[in-house]
């Protein structure tokens, strides 16, 4: 039988899990500290079926409850509307520093696709209409790392302005969300896995 074509997707998955969880322990100074994962990736592909077989139609599904993960002085209430923007902006910014310098047709589509969805679906719709707006002033460049982290960075910034908040000097966009470190180019939209994780 031939392998799942799922397989790929979910490698690819598992190394961004490692690269972000890594990144993620170095920003909050966990690098020193036992990772509340033991070394494995937030997201993993331990599954109950391997890469040949295919999950029958009356099979019960398996949940798996999340970890305890240590609360750490914050309170369980839902993420407020600035939380969720900052969150929003390092994925993007993130997303911008690790295009690639040559993208192709389609990762060029797809960037842009991604913003469109952004600004039709993102969960607070005063923020939506408003990077609607953006968008529509302001059309995505992503003819290269640099263009889309630029433009980002100018995106960003409109959005500053309008919060009344300090303006970032976009000259200086790559020494603040320069590429990722991962080990073995994990984090490149380009790159490649060569561990088996089935």
């Amino acid at each position: 039988m031939s392998e799942n074509p799922l397989h790929a997707i979910f490698q690819v998955f598992e190394g961004i899990s490692h690269c972000v969880q890594t990144h993620l322990s170095q920003l909050g100074g966990l690098a020193t500290k036992q990772s509340p994962t033991n070394g494995r990736p937030i997201f993993s592909l331990s599954s109950p079926f391997k890469a040949n077989q295919l999950i029958s139609a009356d099979a019960t599904p398996t949940i798996v409850q999340p970890k305890e993960v240590p609360n750490e002085g914050k309170s369980a209430t839902p993420v407020t509307k600035e939380e969720l923007g900052r969150a929003t902006w390092t994925f993007l910014h993130t997303l911008a520093s690790q295009y690639p310098d040559n993208p192709t047709r389609q990762q060029k589509k797809d960037v842009k696709q991604l913003m469109d969805i952004l600004s039709r679906m993102y969960p607070c719709k005063e923020c939506a209409d408003h990077f609607k707006e953006i968008l529509r002033v302001n059309p995505v460049q992503a003819g290269s790392q640099a263009e889309f982290s630029q433009w980002l960075c100018h995106a960003h910034n409109v959005v500053n302005r309008s919060l009344g908040k300090v303006v970032f000097p976009c000259e200086r966009v790559d020494a603040r969300w320069g590429k990722l470190e991962c080990e073995e180019r994990a984090c490149d939209l380009q790159g490649t896995s060569t561990t088996n994780f089935w």
